[in-house]
C-alpha cells in the first residue's frame, strides 16, 4: 500500500465541503481541493491546511462540473486516491413548471453524472489500496422529496441510488460507498432565507435547531476510517430527526 493517503473533497470551497476539508485533515489525511469559481476561498483554506498540518500535502484542483467533460477533466489531475467526498452541488429553488431543460441539464451534471463518471475514472486509484472509500452528501430532499425543489431532490435521490447500487458494486474491490443525507445545515446560502421562514423550519425539527457543517463533517469523517468499515450502502440522516 502507498504510504501517503489522499482524498479528494468536490466543492471543498463551499461550508459543508470547507468542514469535510477541515476534519479529514485533522485525522490525517492529505487532501485534494476541488473548486469550480470560489478560487479565493480555497486558496485559503490550503494555505490554512498546510500550516496546521505540515506532514500531510493539500493540493486545490479546478473543474467545472457543469461541463460535460468536467470529470475528465478532474481526474486527469489526480494521483493515489484512497477516497472520494461528492460535496459539490447547486441549488435549484423553482416549480417544476418554471424549470427548463436547461436547468434539468444542470442539475443532472452536477449531482449525478460528473461525480459518477468521475468515480469510475478513479476507480482503478482507489483498487489500489485493501480499503477505500466514497461518501456522497445526499439531502433530506434525496429521501423525502420538497414542493419547491422537484428537480433537486429527484437528483439527490439518483445520488442515494446510486450509492447503494456501487456499494454492492464495489464490494468485491473492498471500496465501502455511502452517504450522507443532511436536513437543514447552517450555511452561507441559507443564511439568505428570511428569520420567519427559518423559524418555521425549526419548529418541525425535533431537536429544535439548525444543523452546522461540522455535524455533516464528522459523520463523513467517520465513515472514512475504520470504524466503519462493516458499513457500506447507507444513507446516513443528520437532521435533527426532522425527517426519520
Amino acid at each position: 500500500m502507498m504510504d501517503r493517503q489522499y482524498c479528494i473533497v468536490l466543492g471543498a470551497s463551499g461550508g459543508i465541503g470547507e468542514a469535510i476539508s477541515r476534519s479529514l485533515a485533522a485525522s490525517g489525511w492529505s487532501l485534494y481541493l476541488h473548486f469550480h469559481e470560489n478560487y479565493i476561498q480555497v486558496e485559503r483554506l490550503q494555505l490554512e491546511l498546510s500550516e496546521a498540518y505540515p506532514n500531510a500535502q493539500f493540493k486545490t484542483v479546478h473543474a467545472n462540473f457543469n461541463s460535460v467533460d468536467g470529470a475528465d477533466a478532474l481526474a486527469g489531475q489526480v494521483r493515489q486516491l484512497r477516497a472520494v467526498v461528492v460535496a459539490n452541488g447547486q441549488s435549484m429553488l423553482k416549480l417544476l413548471t418554471d424549470t427548463t431543460a436547461d436547468d434539468m441539464d444542470a442539475l443532472w451534471k452536477v449531482h449525478v453524472q460528473n461525480p459518477a463518471r468521475f468515480i469510475s475514472l478513479v476507480s482503478s486509484q482507489l483498487r489500489n489500496f485493501e480499503k477505500s472509500y466514497v461518501v456522497m452528501i445526499g439531502s433530506i430532499w434525496g429521501n423525502t422529496g420538497a414542493a419547491g425543489e422537484v428537480m433537486y431532490s429527484a437528483v439527490k435521490g439518483a445520488q442515494h441510488a446510486f450509492v447503494k447500487a456501487y456499494a454492492k458494486e464495489a464490494a468485491y474491490s473492498g471500496i465501502r460507498v455511502n452517504a450522507v443525507a443532511p436536513g437543514w445545515i447552517e450555511t452561507r446560502m441559507n443564511h439568505e432565507i428570511p428569520v420567519d421562514e427559518q423559524q418555521m423550519v425549526i419548529d418541525e425539527i425535533p431537536l429544535m435547531t439548525f444543523g452546522k457543517p461540522k455535524h455533516v463533517a464528522e459523520v463523513v469523517n467517520f465513515l472514512l476510517s475504520e470504524k466503519s468499515d462493516y458499513i457500506t450502502g447507507e444513507i446516513m440522516k443528520v437532521n435533527g430527526g426532522w425527517y426519520i
